[in-house]
């Protein structure tokens, strides 16, 4: 007897992992879908989609489970998944994370908003919402946000059993990263037991929009000559905010000596320097600033700093926006 508490034509439950690259979207993946194989009978596939392999460009990853008896052939991305998982909550701002979103399916983010904010962000207009600080687990128990993300994943789908996650996550880690088993696990079990749930109802009367396959807008007839690539980070935006893990660092500008230090380690130059004359009236260079646009959060400017003017922040939203100090380029 079935034990999958959803399905669709093709008997498959489906889930896609939204994320940037380097939060680990490609492992969990890897994992749930492993768990459901070996560990709890399901038949199951797995597999991402991403461009270059560059940490903080977007990243889908697909899951498909069903019952051993059902073959899995439909290898094609996922489109109307039952449960949607974004790693990054900043994705939304470039692209739609919501998209095909089954009316009761459910859609798991990784913030620390509240649900009606994240609701009308993510332009959710029925089924559950899930909330989980993965970040903050993962920056208190020294891991990464995917484990978190799991357990999280493993409240919502009650058909897979989180003792078979934990015995993934051993095999996983024990061979070559053994000091990772116990955090890990640590931070699985936070993930199950800290996602917090909001369902919101069709509103009567209304119907349902239905899906939509999204169609590219530069075709061989409309693409820019050039090859652009119009993502973050790249040569049109030129804005490598999203690529933030959820940490950036912060300036304190009456410890700062304009040493220099942290711009020659930054590889994005991000750092906003000004002429200024100093008590002797020679022209000197003065650190003014960061400019958050092209700060993508690798904090090397903090371990060069030698006075403490940079520290490690946990990223709110609007902080970068509020306290950014923009580059003038001649």
């Amino acid at each position: 007897m079935s034990t999958l508490t959803k399905k669709n034509a093709l008997g498959f439950f489906e889930i896609r992992l939204e994320s940037i690259g380097g939060l680990g979207a490609n492992l969990a993946g890897k994992m749930l879908a492993e768990t459901g194989a070996l560990e709890l009978g399901f038949n199951a596939a797995n597999f991402s989609s991403y461009g270059s392999e560059k940490k903080g460009s977007p990243v889908k990853t697909f899951v498909r489970f069903c019952d051993p008896e059902i073959e899995i052939r439909d290898h094609s991305p996922i489109e109307q998944p039952h449960l949607i998982a974004v790693f990054h909550e900043a994705l939304y701002k470039i692209v739609n994370v919501a998209s095909g979103l089954q009316p009761d399916g459910v859609i798991l983010v990784n913030t620390t908003r509240g649900f009606d904010e994240v609701r009308s962000s993510l332009n959710v207009e029925s089924g559950t919402v899930a909330l989980i600080d993965a970040m903050g687990i993962a920056v208190e128990e020294k891991t990464k946000i995917n484990t978190a993300m799991l357990g999280a994943m493993f409240r919502i789908c009650d058909f897979l059993d989180p003792e078979a996650m934990r015995t993934v996550i051993r095999r996983t880690f024990e061979k070559k990263y053994p000091q990772l088993v116990e955090p890990n696990l640590r931070t699985f079990d936070r993930g199950f037991n800290e996602v917090r749930f909001m369902t919101y109802d069709v509103p009567e009367g209304s119907q349902i929009k239905p899906f939509k396959r999204v169609q590219s807008l530069l075709g061989y007839q409309t693409q820019l000559p050039g090859g652009v690539i119009m993502a973050q980070g790249n040569s049109i935006l030129k804005d490598l905010g999203g690529s933030r893990a959820g940490l950036l660092p912060e300036f304190h500008a009456e410890k700062c000596i304009s040493c220099a230090a942290c711009d020659n380690v930054c590889p994005d130059y991000c750092f906003v320097w000004e002429a200024e004359a100093d008590k002797r009236g020679r022209m000197q260079q003065v650190l003014r600033g960061i400019d958050y646009q092209y700060c993508k959060g690798c904090l090397k400017c903090i371990e060069a700093c030698p006075t403490d003017a940079l520290s490690s922040l946990r990223e709110e939203p609007g902080y970068a926006e509020q306290h950014r100090v923009a580059q003038v380029f001649s």
